[in-house]
């Protein structure tokens, strides 16, 4: 019998994310060849869905593995509210270690048992996420003052851009990018190289390395579908997504550089942070850190324990 799997995401085949899956069913393909029927749904936005449908789509089986920030699914396990705390983590390697070590383990645990329909096979590299925006360049909070940005939904997300100054607008990305495109909306917070996947380096001049938030895409596989597999098929998958994982962080290292030279190519203008400008932000946002160490005594823990 042959297993069919449906893989998706919301970007172009082109992305990191996409050429990861596209690794992973390679792989599977290799090892099992037309005992495994493997597709492809790059972008479901191209058929009319929102970027956030992916999340129930893969929870009911339309799509067996699918990709999604976890600012997503704050609402349903809170616990992923910790990993969207601005400025905590200190650097990439850091948020890497943490999210292969206990602290991703135990979100991990979280996700799967308040949401039972998924199985999390890990986490690809959302990155840093840096403002940009078409009003004034940013080099501290008070430049953030009054500004709309575009957020994730996510509490955690839209009370750090409250405490910087910015107003939080909370949507998915089709209408996200519609309301940028028209300047109804001023700014948006993303990786250099979604921001130029999405086209926005052609909308905002100014662009600023804020830094502020690490993100993780989980990788959610329908819990069903992987419980019925074979055996060698389930470790198959494991193995085949932690490579893709690790492969995708380097893609996403070089796309940055890639993205980067693109803004400046298009006129536009990047800011790096002092230190001490740095500093400023990291000051604003900590009510959330204060709050969060009562909030998420055990998430702190494993942080620090590394």
């Amino acid at each position: 019998m042959t297993v069919q799997i449906c893989m998706g995401g919301y970007g172009p085949a082109t992305t990191t994310h996409s050429r990861s899956l596209k690794m992973i069913g390679d792989s599977l393909i290799a090892q099992f060849g037309d005992e495994v029927d493997i597709k492809y749904v790059w972008n479901v936005m191209d058929f009319g869905y929102k970027s956030e449908d992916v999340l129930w789509m893969s929870e009911r089986g339309i799509l067996t593995v699918a990709y999604q920030s976890t600012s997503y699914l704050t609402n349903r396990v809170p616990e992923l509210e910790f990993i969207d705390l601005p400025f905590l983590f200190g650097s990439l390697e850091q948020a890497r270690s943490a999210m292969d070590g206990p602290l991703g383990a135990y979100m991990t645990r979280k996700i799967e048992e308040r949401i039972p329909g998924y199985r999390i096979l890990g986490y690809f590299e959302n990155g840093y996420r840096h403002v940009s925006n078409r009003i004034r360049p940013v080099h501290t909070p008070a430049d953030m003052q009054g500004l709309k940005i575009r957020s994730l939904p996510s509490r955690m997300h839209a009370r750090a851009y409250e405490l910087l100054g910015a107003v939080p607008l909370v949507m998915d990305l089709r209408p996200a990018i519609a309301g940028l495109t028209s300047g109804e909306i001023d700014a948006q917070e993303n990786p250099l190289a979604n921001t130029v996947d999405y086209g926005v380096h052609k909308l905002h001049r100014y662009h600023t390395l804020t830094g502020h938030i690490y993100l993780s895409r989980g990788i959610y596989c329908n819990a069903a579908a992987f419980a019925g597999w074979p055996e060698a098929l389930q470790e198959a998958m494991t193995k085949a997504v932690r490579a893709a994982v690790l492969a995708q962080r380097e893609l996403a290292v070089a796309e940055e550089e890639i993205a980067r030279k693109a803004i400046v190519a298009a006129g536009g203008e990047i800011v790096e942070l002092t230190p001490q400008e740095r500093a400023l932000f990291i000051a604003r946002v900590k009510p959330l850190h204060d709050e969060a160490r009562t909030r998420f005594p055990e998430a702190f823990r494993l942080l620090e324990r590394g």
